[in-house]
């Protein structure tokens, strides 16, 4: 996907928002939220023909406690959705990591190799992350304005993800999975090939 649209259909629901809460209130932001993220997961699908489990769970968690929000005029609902998908995420991962399962490996093999130890330490390092950014939003939404908490959500969670994403590189580098050089096994399958040729030509 280009990644340009990839960015907007990612972190363009969020941005809606951010600047319709600040027109119009927490009840119209979140009215717009969830026609963008609708929007967002309807375009993703259709550009790529699917969609990650955390998209679907994302989508089906803000249409769930953005509608109470809307339909009882009560904005806990919202602000509570972070804690619960942050919830979810880190559960799930330090779940299956008890287990001895690193559960990312089935989202990120297509784009990178690590071994099943460094898939099984990532899971357990993501899962925490996840439960400290519940922990996050549960401290921010009780301590601030809602309109203190919108901000943060949008331009502090974010922020906070990039950190941690980037901190964890030279993790990933050092437990990446080498691949072997197709040129040299092509070299060696080659060599293999004409020994017996030059062989023959020898006893000849």
């Amino acid at each position: 996907m280009n990644p340009i649209l990839k960015f907007l259909l990612d972190f363009g629901p969020l941005l809606i928002f951010f600047f319709v809460n600040m027109k119009a209130g927490i009840e119209a932001g979140t009215a717009a939220f969830m026609v963008a993220i609708t929007i967002a997961l309807a375009v993703s699908y259709w550009k790529t023909r699917k969609v990650s489990t955390m998209q679907v769970v994302t989508a089906v968690v803000v249409l769930f406690f953005g509608g109470m929000t809307v339909l009882l005029h009560d904005e806990i609902f919202i602000k509570l959705k972070p804690t619960i998908v942050n919830l979810f995420f880190g559960v799930v991962l330090i779940g299956g990591a008890l287990r001895g399962k690193g559960l990312l490996k089935s989202l990120f093999e297509p784009v990178m190799a690590l071994t099943e130890r460094g898939w099984l330490l990532l899971s357990w390092r993501w899962g925490l992350f996840f439960l400290a950014m519940a922990a996050t939003n549960e401290i921010v939404w009780r301590n601030v304005s809602t309109d203190q908490w919108v901000t943060f959500k949008v331009f502090g969670f974010l922020p906070l993800t990039i950190v941690f994403t980037m901190s964890q590189i030279p993790f990933m580098q050092k437990h990446a999975v080498e691949e072997k050089s197709s040129t040299g096994q092509d070299a060696v399958q080659s060599s293999e090939r004409a020994e017996p040729e030059d062989s023959g030509r020898t006893k000849a």
